[in-house]
């Protein structure tokens, strides 16, 4: 059975649910969630997804990113998500959310209601190779970089997230 997500409006409003390729087909506003994580070093933890992905496949984007089930709490879906995807458990705070909006050339639409969460994680991360092509952990400069160089190697959401969880970032350190 095809996975359900659920659809909100844009308050975060339950409004129902609908099969996750239909939502994607007809651009529905969903609910998702976003998790990044950081080492020690304050080097975040990328994934490249897998090439088996629908829409953005091979490309690089934060450590998890998923859809919670209808009637499951989000955060327990973006900590269950971090354990199928990437083998892993560690503390997730929210941090902000956004709407976006992204069509892709495949005729898909992303159309979320993205909770963002952070986190530390140091350790190895066996990662589920039907999930993930790769991981890595780089500087934020380093991203910030290559998001400049070569943005077509980075998931649209991740272009919208990344300047945010920066800017919150430096925010801490002032």
């Amino acid at each position: 059975m095809e996975q359900q997500v659920i659809l909100v409006n844009e308050k975060d409003e339950v409004t129902g649910s609908a099969g996750k390729l239909e939502v994607h087909q007809k651009g529905l506003l969903h609910r998702a969630f976003s998790v990044f994580l950081f080492n020690g070093k304050g080097e975040m933890l990328l994934q490249q997804r897998a090439f088996n992905k629908y829409h953005s496949a091979g490309l690089w984007t934060n450590a998890c990113c998923s859809h919670p089930q209808p009637g499951e709490d989000i955060k327990n879906a973006a900590t269950r998500r971090l354990k199928e995807e990437l083998g892993i458990e560690t503390a997730i705070t929210k941090s902000f959310d956004f709407v976006y909006r992204s069509a892709f050339e495949n005729g898909l639409t992303e159309y979320e209601f993205d909770h963002v969460f952070v986190g530390k994680y140091e350790g190895p991360v066996p990662f589920n190779k039907e999930e993930v092509k790769d991981i890595c952990f780089k500087s934020m400069a380093g991203i910030r970089d290559e998001l400049k160089a070569v943005p077509q190697n980075y998931t649209a959401w991740f272009h919208l997230a990344f300047p945010e969880i920066e800017r919150r970032i430096q925010e801490e350190k002032n």
